[in-house]
């Protein structure tokens, strides 16, 4: 009897379905590859995700609110350059540099949260022109050309370490770090827990006294600094700081998210999710590479899973009602 509750959460957890769709996922790959079930493969598909699993807590904070952040990827890659030409150009110590980097990527989120909050416009454009600003002024401040030859300390994340023979790599732990960081304030916290009641209902939010501009301002200027600190990831894994990254980025960490169960409409979804759905997406990139399909079918089958996901969360709403 004891069984039936048990089985019941589960299977109404917002975990359930993305955990369904990564087993299924890996069980369909373990029967085309060999290779895909070792040690080795599993921490490669870590590896891959890194940066977009950070970006990712970000949009995830701003879309529990009912928001969406287009400029991810351009905030990321301008802060990005910027520790890289301090310390290699300017001689800027390598940690100061790096303060200096996630700083401008905070300063982005905060412009994001004032044009939101006190301008009233609403997200998807001011996020749409922050990165064509964040774009430009990336450009124009490294004319395009890529910074080599970091300091260790800029690229310590991207050492490794072996455990029981498969390599790991410190950014794999920072990662995880940051999810554990995030789960906690979420859900241990009145901040993380406002954050959830401004997305389910502003005008109920604010007549318990919740200031949602503050909110706001606040989940918008964390996601700029975790922007920031996916920079960091990202130079410390190519080595190089490249102001060509992050094209893609933006859409890559919406789709963790919805394949993740955090609902577009704000107010539902679970940290841990997202870490789920920035694996799924690894896998089945990782899996088709074994597999030999061309990469323009992961980019395929990566848009028909969201498409599923998000008409699952529609159907979930409507089921509620």
């Amino acid at each position: 009897m004891k069984m039936k509750p048990l089985v019941r959460t589960i299977a109404t957890s917002q975990l359930f379905g993305p955990l369904v769709a990564l087993v299924a996922a890996c069980v369909f790959f373990s029967t085309q590859s060999d290779r895909f079930l070792m040690g080795q493969n599993f921490s490669l598909i870590l590896q891959q995700v890194l940066v977009v699993g950070i970006l990712a807590i970000g949009q995830t904070l701003i879309v529990l609110t009912a928001g969406i952040d287009l400029s991810v990827g351009m905030i990321m890659s301008l802060s990005s350059m910027v520790m890289t030409k301090f310390a290699v150009e300017l001689g800027v110590d390598p940690l100061l540099a790096i303060v200096c980097g996630v700083a401008v990527a905070g300063a982005f989120g905060a412009l994001n949260g004032v044009l939101i909050t006190r301008v009233k416009i609403p997200a998807f454009i001011v996020t749409l022109g922050t990165l064509n600003i964040a774009f430009a002024v990336n450009q124009i401040y490294t004319r395009s050309e890529t910074v080599s030859n970091l300091p260790p300390a800029i690229t310590f994340l991207g050492e490794t370490f072996k455990v029981a023979g498969t390599t790991i790599t410190y950014g794999t732990i920072f990662l995880l770090l940051l999810y554990f960081l995030a789960w906690f304030f979420l859900s241990q916290t009145a901040p993380g827990r406002h954050i959830y009641a401004v997305g389910n209902d502003p005008e109920a939010a604010r007549l318990t006294g919740i200031s949602t501009e503050r909110v706001l301002m606040g989940v918008y200027t964390l996601a700029g600094v975790l922007y920031g600190l996916a920079g960091l990831v990202l130079v410390a894994r190519t080595g190089v700081g490249d102001p060509q990254a992050g094209q893609t980025e933006n859409l890559d960490s919406i789709t963790a998210v919805v394949l993740g169960g955090t609902s577009l409409f704000g107010g539902r979804g679970l940290i841990v999710g997202t870490l789920i759905g920035a694996v799924i997406v690894g896998v089945f990139r990782n899996g088709l590479i074994l597999m030999g399909v061309s990469s323009v079918y992961q980019v395929l089958i990566t848009g028909i899973l969201v498409i599923l996901a998000v008409a699952a969360d529609q159907l979930t709403r409507r089921m509620k009602k």
